[in-house]
């Protein structure tokens, strides 16, 4: 009887009430979802110290503890920095952050000469002010990140000089991008009439076309250095593969990723007839910063005492070189136009647009409604930008949820598909052999708990992959 008495009380608050308390109930449940699951991995982490038997072919255990130490510590610094996000976004929803914010941007209008009227230039300050506040919060979380964190596990390259400077770089260049397309799409969300949200959508979809389109051309290269790849072999049998598949290329770049840090990777982008293949320069052997300095230090004179050094050296360049071989990366280059040739990237694309419409559509349905405004804090007014923090972000929190963790699921079936076409293309035994080395290169950690692996990995834990690939895997 108490039970449904206190059901009863909550059903008589007020609706606003009711709705706040909701989102800081779901949010925290969220909170320890994911804490949950992480403390599972971290176990992992903690009691698997010796390389496991069927691991025994593919990793040695210096690598898998260097591997293990590393997965360790990123847990702590992630259960860590994840509780300070928490606390931090429950303390500004619980004490007026948001209104406050608002109130404060239209005060700098006010200094400006723009009224109340002028609600889509108060939005700018706001989204400005905003984000300068999260900038300036997780500064100190990315500083312990990048230079204790990655500078102890050999990952980090970067000097503080570079990295302050590149945090602000970002920071401009996100505003030159964020500020002008948010203008444009309140104002269109405010012409729009009844039919609004089919405009913002269209918007938002040419926005997000373009975007793909010129970054790796026009914003990737405002932080790092694009070369084209050199002629040579390499560069001819990468051609040769997108022309058996049909893959438009035009462009092959490689891009310093060496002086940020040596995880690797390896991308294409571009629409239509013009693709563009990119590669990171860690993913490269010959082209591997660690391996000149390696390389540099085998060279050295043998010292007086013995001629054994200057051997032994050498032999530790050959088994802590960086990077894959040409053959390995083109079988990583096949993984990815697997990708292409198989449809994936615009299946990713409709799907995004797909929800990105019922979003908007649904925002048009709930934009009216006075007690969501009310419920953080907005009672005499309801500014458009406001509307789509509310229900872009806590009303929909549980639809967002749920759909991640289907895109998850859909993104490891399309990484065993891609593997597949690569395998099929007759590259099963390198991209075996590059995925071992690229898990060693980024000290990733073979072992993992099942429930964190279903929830959070999009790509198919590496046995899993390897043994796809060894089913069929050639001689």
């Amino acid at each position: 009887m108490g039970m449904w008495a206190s059901l009863d009380s909550v059903w008589e608050m007020p609706a606003e009430k009711r709705i706040f308390g909701a989102v800081l109930l779901f949010s925290w449940t969220v909170y320890l979802w994911e804490t949950f699951l992480a403390q599972r991995q971290r176990r992992i982490y903690k009691t698997t110290t010796r390389v496991p038997p069927e691991l025994g072919q593919i990793m040695d255990s210096e690598t898998f503890e260097k591997s293990r130490l590393y997965q360790l510590d990123k847990s702590t610094f992630s259960f860590w920095s994840g509780l300070y996000s928490e606390i931090e976004g429950t303390f500004i929803l619980l004490f007026g952050g948001i209104p406050y914010l608002w109130k404060l941007s239209g005060q700098f209008c006010g200094h400006a000469g723009f009224g109340p009227e002028y609600e889509i230039t108060q939005s700018l300050v706001f989204l400005l002010l905003a984000t300068l506040f999260s900038a300036l919060t997780g500064l100190p979380w990315s500083l312990y990140n990048t230079f204790v964190i990655e500078e102890k596990h050999g990952f980090n390259h970067q000097t503080l000089d570079f990295f302050m400077k590149d945090a602000i770089k970002k920071f401009v260049v996100t505003q030159c991008i964020l500020l002008p397309v948010s203008s444009l799409l309140l104002y269109i969300i405010k012409i729009g009439g009844d039919y609004f949200f089919i405009y913002a959508w269209l918007f938002t979809l040419v926005v997000s076309l373009v975007l793909v389109t010129i970054y790796a051309d026009y914003i990737a290269p405002l932080f790092d250095k694009f070369t084209p790849l050199p002629e040579g072999k390499l560069k001819q049998e990468i051609e040769v593969m997108a022309k058996n598949i049909d893959f438009p290329l035009t462009k092959v770049y490689v891009v310093e990723g060496s002086k940020r840090s040596s995880h690797s990777n390896a991308y294409f982008y571009g629409f239509f007839k013009n693709k563009r293949i990119v590669l990171f320069d860690t993913l490269l052997e010959e082209y591997s910063v660690l391996n000149k300095d390696l390389q540099e230090e085998a060279g050295m004179e043998p010292r007086s005492d013995g001629e054994g050094d200057s051997e032994d050296k050498k032999a530790k360049v050959k088994t802590k070189k960086q990077g894959c071989k040409n053959e390995e990366v083109l079988a990583v280059l096949g993984h990815e136009l697997g990708h292409w040739k198989l449809g994936h990237t615009v299946k990713n694309i409709i799907i995004s647009q797909m929800n990105s419409f019922l979003c908007f559509f649904l925002f048009a349905v709930l934009i009216g409604r006075k007690e969501l405004f009310a419920a953080f804090g907005f009672y005499d007014s309801q500014p458009t930008l406001i509307g789509l923090l509310i229900i872009f972000q806590f009303i929909f929190s549980p639809y967002n949820e749920v759909l991640s963790f289907c895109l998850t699921v859909l993104s490891r079936r399309f990484e065993f598909q891609a593997d597949a076409f690569a395998k099929n293309l007759g590259k099963a035994k390198d991209l075996y052999s590059a995925l071992i080395k690229l898990n060693k290169d980024n000290l990733g950690f073979p072992v993992s708990d099942w429930l964190f692996s279903m929830w959070h990995y999009s790509h198919p834990p590496l046995l899993e992959r390897l043994q796809a690939l060894k089913t069929t895997k050639q001689d």
